[in-house]
């Protein structure tokens, strides 16, 4: 073994670097013929453990082609790991070539690479899956011995990891001895993470590291906080604040949790810090002048970059020195991931400074603080049985070598994600992809596959091309290509914000102020201009809701605050509100449901407080108001937020004794599907879903790159197909699939359920107030700014707290 890492050692110590224990272990069992995944901090020399075991065997025992596949979820990261895995290789003269192979890389590049790969490959899911799609993949990937999968903990719970596995079946079955190594830096459930990795068939090695990273964290606080607590009432009112807190010449990463929030920031810091040289960096910029911001922080020129999630993952940043948090991360791993960036190297400490946007973040933050001193992470799950990204992969692998139906059944059995497929359904999606299923059988279009000699087939050249166009499984509102009058690009925005725009309109995007110039084929042609306007895009997708893991810490936190144990500044800064809490109603212990009523002009008020997120509120609100309704009728309104729900309900309702009466009916879990489906306009919901999963398995195409298809072609085009399945095939696996996925991911199912067998067992206080408390409020503000009016959200909110303070 020592002989075979003697390269690897080599080159080590000309770096005066000592190999660290995990890389050791990581290299031992690759060469002893091991898969597995690796967990180690951010920043702790992951992509050397990972890929320095198959460089050597590769090196001692020298192939032809393909022998290294490394997968990574972002194209920006592409870039970073080619030089890292070059420079060893380049600085020791080793006979190996490397690449990359994404959206981003030049056409010729790639067609010279269909040809002949290179000895190790950086590419994406979706570029994989492209290159299964022709012809000759035995030859392509026959040789491939090793493939590592990069931030697997972004990947695996979504359907580009459920494409991933699926593409790592099909390369099982062309190369059965292939070794598959997962890299995650934060993930609770390591186990089946790994298994999801490696497939059913091989028993995965898993590797941690005993390095410790600290994290700090500082919050920025306001003097004071006010008794009506209400989302964005801070924020931007902080910003003096945080500049105050910076340092110009510090490196500094300031993130923000939506793409609208960021262009806020950047306008802010702009004018607050005109000297400071900063950028602005997020998914929908374009791709160029993100590679250029990238560069200037690397480099240092940069000193402030306001960004999102598009810097979480693994680019390497070392002179960032300090991470700021704009708002609550809402999530343990997201905000360990963000504090990552900073200190980007084994054994440092990262310095996260925190701004609230409102005053209950302040708890949040302090329940963030107690969670990961307690090691707490979140986990993330495979999906199940989705049958869109299924759909894709069978049509990949047609219009490749084709492929015989029982051997690619038990290929994909041997994936998390399609363990359970039943031999039916199976067949079903054969039929489907063959004939049309029972519905689409008159187009020839849908009639994608046919079977020659045992193995099926795409059936027409054109069907091909307009699969590869379209295979990828990242699928939202229309995006809209936002390009100067010289032609120079600038990114990209949601279709819905473009079609409320006009000529000469004015709207701040990618740190700039512009003017709309026109639109044409689906083109936003702008150009700069010195009117102002604090109009900004807004992107759909934005909201976040606090996990499982961070609402235990945050009851936990509330007890405390009841018992005297929790003093950390924060608390000690919100307090005034948390009194007014106690004072005006109650502040629940970690085993109470506290639910208030108040009676006002509007009507008669319910607010519940679990504490779950605002996702598990949405379902739990509109289960509670068919649950009141089954007693007594009435038109209900329902909002959310993360800490709970109201319902609306007309004058004089009696919520109290409707749920004394009946206060089993209120959690009973046996018919908590159908009450759902009652309860919501589940359809309507469930045809926003088909539209996603109809672009996904290609049953609307979405136009070639010269002339796509508008959003509202394609939800026109889905809605059609939806109406047709609904009438006349109910049991068509993909419209089982869009209302499985309303209830699993957009309600979430499964924690609802756990939530009210939960809150079961929990002594309920039930409160009459004579005005909103301070929990309450943000809820009835939430109402609020859903209405339309000619009148400001903030004069609204202060007229109403003046009407309640008298």
């Amino acid at each position: 073994m020592a002989n075979l890492l003697s390269p690897i050692l080599t080159w080590f110590k000309r770096q005066k670097w000592q190999p660290l224990t995990f890389q050791q272990q990581t290299w031992d069992a690759y060469l002893s013929g091991h898969s597995g995944l690796i967990q180690v901090p951010t920043g702790s020399g992951k992509t050397y453990a990972a890929v320095m075991g198959p460089i050597a065997d590769m090196l001692v025992n020298p192939g032809k082609g393909l022998q290294l596949l490394y997968i990574t979820p972002l194209r920006a990261l592409s870039r970073d790991i080619e030089k890292s895995i070059q420079k060893p290789i380049t600085e020791m003269g080793w006979p190996l070539q490397v690449e990359s192979r994404t959206g981003d890389t030049k056409a010729a590049q790639r067609a010279r690479q269909k040809k002949k790969l290179p000895d190790i490959l950086i590419t994406t899911p979706e570029s994989l899956s492209v290159l299964l799609s022709y012809k000759g993949a035995r030859q392509r990937f026959g040789h491939l011995r090793t493939v590592i999968l990069d931030e697997w903990h972004e990947l695996m719970s979504s359907k580009r990891g459920t494409q991933t596995e699926l593409c790592l079946a099909q390369l099982r079955l062309l190369q059965p001895s292939l070794k598959t190594w997962a890299i995650s830096a934060t993930l609770g459930n390591l186990k089946e993470a790994a298994q999801t990795a490696v497939g059913l068939d091989e028993k995965p090695v898993i590797i941690q590291s005993d390095i410790k990273r600290d994290t700090t964290i500082q919050s920025i606080l306001p003097e004071s906080v006010d008794s009506f607590p209400w989302a964005g009432h801070l924020g931007l009112h902080l910003f003096q604040e945080l500049v105050d807190s910076l340092d110009p010449a510090k490196s500094t990463l300031i993130f923000t949790n939506t793409r609208s929030q960021s262009e806020r920031w950047f306008q802010a810091l702009s004018f607050a810090e005109p000297d400071c040289p900063m950028a602005l960096h997020h998914g929908s910029i374009n791709m160029i002048e993100r590679q250029a911001i990238e560069a200037g922080i690397k480099s240092g020129d940069l000193k402030w970059v306001i960004c999102t999630s598009s810097l979480d993952l693994g680019v390497d940043f070392h002179p960032v020195e300090r991470i700021v948090q704009i708002g609550s991360a809402k999530n343990l791993a997201r905000l360990l991931q963000r504090a990552g960036r900073s200190a980007h190297q084994p054994g440092g400490t990262s310095e996260v400074f925190f701004l609230p946007t409102n005053a209950l973040e302040l708890i949040e933050i302090a329940a963030f603080r107690q969670g990961l001193a307690q090691g707490d992470i979140e986990s993330r799950h495979p999906l199940r049985l989705p049958y869109d990204v299924l759909t894709q992969h069978l049509v990949t692998l047609a219009c490749g070598d084709g492929f015989a139906p029982e051997t690619t059944l038990a290929s994909i059995r041997q994936t998390v994600a399609f363990q359970d497929i039943s031999d039916a359904a199976f067949d079903w999606m054969l039929d489907f992809l063959e004939k049309g299923g029972r519905c689409l059988k008159a187009y020839p279009r849908y009639q994608k596959l046919v079977m020659d000699n045992g193995r099926y087939r795409v059936s027409t050249p054109q069907i091909a091309r307009m699969h590869r166009l379209s295979i990828g499984t990242i699928t939202g509102n229309q995006q809209i290509q936002v390009i100067y009058t010289n032609r120079r690009k600038l990114g990209t925005v949601d279709e819905g914000f473009v079609s409320r725009l006009k000529k000469g309109d004015v709207f701040f995007f990618a740190g700039r102020q512009l003017e709309f110039f026109q639109m044409k084929d689906m083109v936003l042609y702008v150009k700069n201009t010195r009117k102002k306007s604090t109009t900004v895009p807004v992107w759909t997708g934005g909201n976040l809701a606090i996990s499982d893991c961070l609402s235990h810490h945050l009851r936990q936190q509330i007890t405390q605050i009841k018992t005297g144990e929790s003093v950390s500044p924060e608390i000690d800064r919100v307090m005034p509100i948390l009194a007014a809490q106690e004072r005006i109603s109650h502040l629940p212990e970690e085993q109470e449901l506290l639910i208030e009523t108040w009676k006002s002009r509007e009507g008669q008020h319910l607010y519940v407080f679990p504490f779950e997120g605002r996702f598990v509120h949405e379902g739990l609100g509109f289960l509670w108001t068919y649950r009141f309704a089954q007693h007594k009728k009435a038109t209900f309104t329902v909002s959310v937020n993360d800490y709970g729900f109201e319902i609306l309900a007309p004058k004089g309702y009696s919520f109290e004794s409707i749920f004394q009466e009946h206060h089993s009916h209120f959690f009973d879990l046996n018919n908590i599907v159908e009450d759902i489906q009652a309860s919501l306009n589940i359809s309507e919901l469930t045809q926003r879903r088909f539209r996603s999963i109809a672009q996904v398995s290609n049953l609307v195409f979405q136009g070639y790159p010269s002339s796509r298809k508008t959003g509202s072609q394609l939800q026109v085009s889905a809605s059609l197909i939806y109406e047709v399945f609904s009438k006349y095939e109910a049991e068509n696996l993909l419209l089982q699939q869009a209302e499985r996925e309303v209830l699993e991911q957009q309600l979430e199912l499964e924690r609802l359920s756990v939530t009210l067998e939960r809150l079961q067992k929990f002594h309920g206080v039930w409160q009459t107030t004579k005005r909103p408390s301070p929990l309450a409020f943000p809820l009835l503000v939430e109402r609020l700014s859903a209405r339309l009016s000619n009148e400001s959200l903030l004069e609204r909110i202060e007229r109403l707290k003046q009407q309640l303070i008298h």
